[in-house]
């Protein structure tokens, strides 16, 4: 449990012992002990997590330390201690600030436990939320999210971090694979609205005659099925990013009523008349030249102006220099850590055979080529053999059909087997299973 500490600033000394000593009995308490309000204000450099403050001390006023202690850190929580009832006071101090105002009485230590377990929780609550947070903020951090050194890299990564200064829309365009969706959180999560909502919405994947709700929302009753109101993307999305993936399949229609919304910052539900403004950074992506699509027509030149904004080309992989062999060593360390296995080691063969390969699948390719070698290499190191640019074929067309649960295990067993010429127990330990459950395997087979 973390340590919580509570700052006591009271001029009673006697008091002030028992205080101390009652909140001491919790190990978890860290307790300073304060009997002027200069020597506390000196040590807030401490980073108490609570204080309570004596409101009568003799060398300044509550009010007066009470704004001293905010001015430090707004969010400290201050409960005030004092010896009688003032009830206009103790307003003026809460609209001032203060946590709590408590008056000096029998069952003040009984009051006073109950304040700090309620502050308490609301300080760890936010420590893990500012841990999420920072967490979140590291995962999104440019040079951890997308690998590589090359210059093509280079130059996406100082696009990127134009983005980030300025409210300006973000297209994002490159092949299949690239990266396009990471990009657009990276940029969201760490630009001014990292606090609001990453919303994707991918266009490709929504029917033509769904993609107006999925955008703008519906009132109940609008349409048949709409049992209930729902908010649409652009409402979700409020104050932070809407990322609408493969734009580019976007039909006509539904251009003009998207160029209307970003015209006009608000959108209205489906079913309704009611107007409901707009607050979203628009971050497109595409693996289609617009520019071209809007000379055949089949993309609005207005609305492709609109979003246009600050343009970002992700490099296919095959144009990264030597990026493939940075990315394969970053995506076996993650798939060992992930999988709890040890790291593994790419064999001349295996690093040979990468460098030639053109990556049509890009990173997402790289990714599953290289999960599928961890898997397979019988050593510590991945030997050009483990490498399988048909991933299908890999594991004997391992997907080519639809079959059971059951049968999917048994083809697999059967792969790992002929793979290590029938032992049943590095089998067994390759795959996480007990030998008696092959065994079971082999006999159903048989029957």
């Amino acid at each position: 449990m973390d340590t919580f500490k509570i700052f006591i600033i009271e001029d009673d000394k006697i008091f002030a012992k028992r205080l101390h000593y009652e909140l001491s009995r919790n190990s978890d308490f860290e307790i300073f002990v304060y009997h002027d309000g200069k020597s506390a204000l000196e040590n807030l450099h401490l980073d108490p997590d609570m204080i309570t403050l004596d409101y009568h001390l003799p060398d300044c006023t509550g009010d007066e330390i009470l704004s001293k202690i905010l001015d430090f850190r707004s969010d400290l929580p201050v409960i005030i201690i004092s010896s009688q009832v003032d009830v206009l006071t103790a307003l003026d101090l809460l609209k001032n600030g203060a946590y709590d105002y408590i008056v000096k009485s029998a069952d003040i230590l009984n009051r006073l436990r109950k304040l700090i377990v309620n502050v308490r929780e609301t300080v760890l609550l936010q420590r893990k939320v500012t841990i999420l947070e920072q967490e979140l903020s590291n995962k999104f951090v440019f040079s951890n999210l997308l690998k590589g050194k090359s210059e093509a890299m280079m130059n996406t990564f100082k696009l990127m971090q134009k983005a980030l200064g300025t409210k300006i829309s973000v297209s994002i365009s490159g092949e299949t694979g690239t990266g396009k969706e990471m990009v657009a959180k990276a940029i969201h999560f760490n630009s001014s609205r990292k606090k609001g909502p990453f919303v994707a919405l991918n266009v490709s994947a929504i029917p033509s005659e769904l993609i107006e709700s999925e955008m703008f929302g519906f009132e109940k009753g609008a349409f048949t099925g709409a049992s209930c109101m729902r908010k649409g993307k652009f409402e979700e999305a409020k104050g932070g990013t809407l990322f609408l993936d493969e734009i580019g399949d976007m039909d006509i229609s539904m251009q003009t009523k998207l160029l209307r919304v970003l015209q006009e910052n608000e959108v209205t539900r489906i079913g309704s008349n009611k107007v409901i403004r707009t607050d979203c950074r628009i971050i497109v992506a595409t693996h289609k030249n617009l520019a071209t699509e809007v000379r055949k027509g089949k993309f609005r030149e207005d609305l492709y102006y609109r979003l246009l904004g600050l343009p970002i080309e992700l490099p296919p992989l095959r144009h990264r220099d030597h990026d493939v062999l940075i990315l394969s060593h970053f995506f076996i360390k993650d798939f060992a850590m992930k999988n709890e296995m040890e790291e593994k080691k790419l064999a001349p063969s295996a690093i040979k055979k990468l460098n030639k390969y053109e990556f049509p699948g890009n990173v997402r390719e790289l990714k599953a080529i290289i999960d599928l070698a961890m898997v397979l290499s019988s050593d510590k190191i991945i030997t050009g053999e483990d490498i399988n640019f048909n991933s299908s074929a890999g594991l004997d067309d391992l997907f080519s059909k639809e079959m059971t649960l059951k049968e999917y295990n048994q083809k697999i067993v059967k792969f790992y087997l002929k793979k290590n010429n029938d032992d049943i127990k590095i089998v067994a330990d390759k795959l996480g299973i007990g030998k008696s459950t092959i065994y079971r395997m082999m006999q159903s087979e048989k029957e």
